[in-house]
């Protein structure tokens, strides 16, 4: 399953990359709710998607943090 593979790849990163990886979902969320905003965005579905991803995300952050 894809959301599977996702969430090893994520588990796999160090902490450092998971705050990139979540910066870069929250800029791509604002540009989407922009393109949202301004009906140019063909494809609904993605802000959904990538707000699942920064759950995904911050969820992984704060396993490592209570490992740690």
């Amino acid at each position: 399953m894809k959301t599977s593979k996702y969430l090893d790849e994520l588990k796999g990163k160090s902490q450092e990359a998971l705050a990139q990886d979540l910066v870069a979902a929250k800029k791509e969320l604002f540009n989407l709710r922009f393109q949202n905003a301004t009906n140019q965005l063909d494809n609904t579905a993605r802000i959904k998607e990538v707000r699942k991803n920064i759950a995904r995300i911050q969820t992984v952050i704060t396993q490592k943090k209570k490992e740690a």
